[in-house]
């Protein structure tokens, strides 16, 4: 593998579990992650939405953390416009205080919800705007230099976290690069930009006290397993899934014993179309054709590291994809 692999825990609740079933296995994903290699697992702000858990990501990555001993985890990412600057340089200087060296702080500027749950969090609409001076605050807090006069984060101060900027648009990349910040590109969901936001990036990169050169992270989808055929089979119930979940935000509910068929329906072809697009970084197959797809998707997205999710809904299969991922790239982490 030409570049080394991270994952991000989307936290999923599948169908007939509870919330307490997707953080047990994000816990046995974080420490069989750990004996496989991988270096780092992210888990995102997520609001409103029935079928992931990662609501909290402070909370889960303190549960998971103590349950594991060396990889690192982070917030891929936190939605820092719903949040004071302070309260997440508290709880982040927390968390590396408890597990030092071990925890990531990437930010994002959307709501991480609906507009409904905008408002349900007290969110300013506005309040993406001042997105670049919220970062440079909470850098401020997390470094001892606080912009701030008087105020400190205890804990937080001196405690260096480190900071990464999550995009999918140029606007995250040009900031990542004024900052001299790593930049994670969500080409998992939003590829579109994906290619002039990493040229911006690159281009526009000033050195900071955090990182010398350029660091992009990239995300993209895997569904490894052991047939080509059995790999197809988890990334169809994986679209299934996706395709289900934007028919109940658009106010269409789809009953249990539908599921099976919701893709032959004409509202759910067009929502599939959708998914499609969204999902076009994504590597299915065997451990060998994903790797290989891997292997091309870090060229084309000039990658320095990728950041996978494994898109298979069944529990076993979840595991069973980035296990053989691991096994087939080497030593992952590297």
């Amino acid at each position: 593998m030409s570049a080394p692999l991270s994952i991000l825990d989307l936290a999923y609740i599948n169908t007939g579990e509870t919330a307490g079933d997707s953080f047990r296995a994000s816990v046995n994903l974080a420490q069989r992650a750990e004996e496989w290699g991988y270096r780092r697992i992210w888990y995102a702000e997520h609001h409103n939405m029935s079928i992931v858990g990662s609501s909290a990501p402070s909370v889960l990555i303190a549960h998971v953390a103590a349950q594991t001993r060396t990889i690192r985890l982070g917030a891929g990412g936190i939605m820092l416009p719903n949040h004071a600057p302070l309260s997440i340089a508290e709880q982040f200087g927390t968390l590396e205080t408890l597990y030092p060296g071990r925890i990531d702080l990437g930010l994002g500027r959307a709501p991480g919800g609906d507009q409904q749950t905008l408002r349900a969090l007290r969110r300013d609409p506005e309040s993406g705007d001042t997105f670049p001076e919220d970062v440079l605050e909470l850098q401020g807090y997390l470094t001892g230099r606080s912009r701030i006069r008087g105020v400190d984060a205890t804990p937080g101060k001196g405690t260096d976290v480190p900071l990464y900027i999550l995009g999918s648009s140029l606007f995250g990349a040009g900031l990542a690069a004024t900052l001299g910040l790593p930049f994670a590109f969500a080409s998992h969901f939003a590829p579109n930009a994906l290619k002039d936001a990493v040229a911006l990036y690159r281009r526009e990169f000033e050195p900071s006290a955090q990182l010398d050169k350029p660091h992009v992270i990239a995300g993209v989808n895997v569904v490894a397993a052991d047939t080509s055929t059995e790999a197809h089979e988890h990334l169809l119930a994986a679209k299934r899934r996706r395709v289900i979940q934007l028919l109940g935000r658009a106010g269409v509910e789809v009953p249990p014993q539908a599921a099976r068929t919701v893709l032959e329906t004409p509202a759910g072809k067009q929502v599939l179309e959708h998914v499609e697009r969204e999902m076009a970084c994504t590597a299915g197959g065997t451990p060998a054709e994903v790797r290989d797809y891997l292997d091309r998707f870090t060229d084309l997205a000039r990658a320095d590291e990728l950041i996978v999710a494994s898109l298979a809904v069944d529990r076993n299969a979840w595991l069973r994809s980035l296990e053989l991922l691991a096994d087939v790239s080497g030593p992952v982490g590297a």
